[in-house]
């Protein structure tokens, strides 16, 4: 009888042996308990019967712990099967010098985090956007980061992402009248426009100074929705002056409709200066700023008063530090940049998508103001700094951003 017991007692504890063993750490303890039964059990068989019921005791509560050991394991492997996976990555274009770099940044950053990149250019077409964007959603993509040419012009297209249940986040501009946008991730871009109208007025002096002074206003495309932004928090600063008369716009134009400029062109820019300066600045009438929202309408403007005017050389505000523009402000043609460093804000949306793909809140540090007519987006806001000739060396060469040759 003793042998029979000692046998039907031998056998449950090998099995609760391997089922802690299966357990992990928390099933440490019992799998201990068991060995030392098991010792007692060879030195003394009398109490055979009542080792038999803990040590089934103990497989049971074995068996018990098992089971979150393995809910735990496989929270674990989805939490990192959900790293990785596709991203679509839409940009407006490559015309222009900052889209290039933030197309790179992005796809470098994102690689790094472990996705897969489908990064697409759309040269300005709207068309074309549209149709790569279809193509990210058919071919798999689980997040959308798109750069939209026209805010708002993508509302059937994103309805078919909103319908596959694919997160949107608008990159730098916000797309408008479409609830699928998820997320919106840009730089301060009322900030910008501050900067450069509090820095005219510093420059000018005009809290202090009779005056009057003439300025000339460039701002960017009319479908974009940043340049009304960058044109809001200037004029904030600068139209008082104008009212009051101190600061003159002798070409008239003002209003945001007629200093708008079409994809932000260069050549467009230039063409508008051309006829602004042969109206109004040919006879020697001296320019004494123009207000440029970023640096391709600066450069365009810089190119026309290089070649049309002959009075002493304007205050010209700028915005991305563009290679072009941060020479002319080393040769004194540009007057300050604001440099929106895209590593930061490339670093700030790979964030939101890994929270994305990983089911979690994705940060945001504003809930109050960007309205793209569905509501308000939650947006993350990185901040515009002033450049100048004073500490471009510091801001562009030091971080890495340029080299000393890139800018030669």
């Amino acid at each position: 009888m003793k042998r029979k017991l000692l046998g039907t007692f031998l056998s449950v504890a090998m099995m609760a042996s391997m089922l802690t063993g299966c357990a992990g750490s928390s099933s440490a303890p019992a799998a201990t308990e068991t060995e030392t039964s098991t010792e007692a059990a060879s030195e003394e068989a009398a109490p055979a019967e009542e080792a038999t019921e803990a040590a089934s005791e103990e497989a049971t509560e074995a068996a018990s712990e098992e089971a979150p050991a393995e809910e735990a394991t496989e929270e674990a492997a989805e939490t990192t099967e959900s790293a990785g996976g596709k991203v679509g990555v839409a940009m407006p274009t490559k015309d222009l010098q900052r889209w290039n770099q933030d197309g790179a940044n992005m796809e470098e950053q994102l690689k790094a985090a472990g996705y897969e990149v489908d990064l697409q250019y759309a040269s300005n077409d709207i068309a074309t956007q549209v149709s790569q964007i279809e193509n990210m959603i058919s071919s798999g993509a689980q997040v959308l980061v798109i750069a939209s040419i026209d805010g708002d012009s993508l509302g059937t297209v994103l309805e078919q992402a909103k319908e596959a249940e694919i997160p949107v986040i608008a990159y730098d501009r916000l797309i408008m009248n479409s609830d699928a946008v998820s997320y919106y991730a840009t730089f301060d871009n009322y900030m910008v426009g501050t900067k450069q109208g509090e820095y005219i007025e510093k420059e000018l002096d005009l809290k202090n100074a009779e005056g009057p002074f003439n300025i000339e206003i460039f701002t960017g495309d009319p479908g974009d929705n940043n340049a009304r932004f960058f044109y809001g928090g200037a004029m904030d600063v600068l139209k008082p002056y104008i009212d009051e008369g101190k600061l003159v716009v002798k070409s008239g134009q003002v209003e945001f409709d007629e200093v708008a400029t079409a994809n932000w062109a260069t050549e467009t820019a230039q063409s508008r200066m051309d006829a602004i300066i042969s109206a109004n600045y040919a006879d020697g009438t001296k320019l004494d700023a123009v207000l440029c929202s970023n640096d391709s309408t600066a450069l365009g403007a810089t190119n026309s008063l290089e070649a049309n005017y002959t009075g002493d050389w304007p205050i010209i505000t700028g915005q991305d530090c563009d290679v072009a523009n941060v020479k002319n402000m080393i040769a004194g043609k540009q007057s300050m940049s604001i440099f929106k460093d895209t590593r930061d804000l490339a670093a700030k949306t790979v964030e939101m998508v890994d929270a994305i793909m990983k089911g979690t809140e994705a940060p945001v540090n504003n809930t109050e103001t960007y309205d793209n007519g569905t509501g308000v987006i939650p947006s993350y806001l990185c901040e515009p700094v002033f450049a100048d000739v004073n500490n471009y060396k510091e801001l562009l060469i030091d971080s890495g951003y340029y080299t000393e040759d890139d800018l030669k």
